[in-house]
């Protein structure tokens, strides 16, 4: 079966070649999500939180796309490039998410697309 893209007219275009999400057969994929304001594909402004929180936006638009919602995902993804803020992202990812929780990896890194200070990507069955 091949793999089916997933977009949505809710999400900036992608800033290189690749699909905002792709299905393969029931599971969904989302590629990496920055802040990025739908309307311009600008990074929006603010810290962490407004970055997180624009950032669920984005792929709350992904899994409605995809017929899915935040209880379907198994697996995220976050990369900060300072962990220090990790318990602010915290605070905003644990509102969308109910027990069982999904797996999850956070990791520092060095720079993110845009000049961002988070991004997310997930998986949905």
């Amino acid at each position: 079966m091949p793999l089916q893209p997933i977009t949505s007219d809710r999400l900036a275009k992608p800033v290189g070649p690749f699909s905002p999400a792709v299905r393969d057969g029931d599971r969904v994929y989302t590629s990496g999500q920055v802040a990025q304001d739908p309307a311009t594909g600008k990074l929006i402004e603010g810290g962490v939180v407004a970055q997180t929180e624009q950032i669920f936006r984005n792929l709350e638009a992904i899994m409605s796309a995809a017929n899915k919602s935040f209880v379907d995902v198994v697996k995220v993804n976050v990369y900060l490039t300072d962990i220090r803020h990790f318990a602010e992202m915290n605070e905003v990812y644990a509102k969308h998410f109910v027990a069982p929780y999904p797996a999850r990896t956070t990791v520092a890194v060095a720079a993110l697309p845009l000049g961002a200070i988070v991004e997310m990507e997930m998986i949905a069955g």
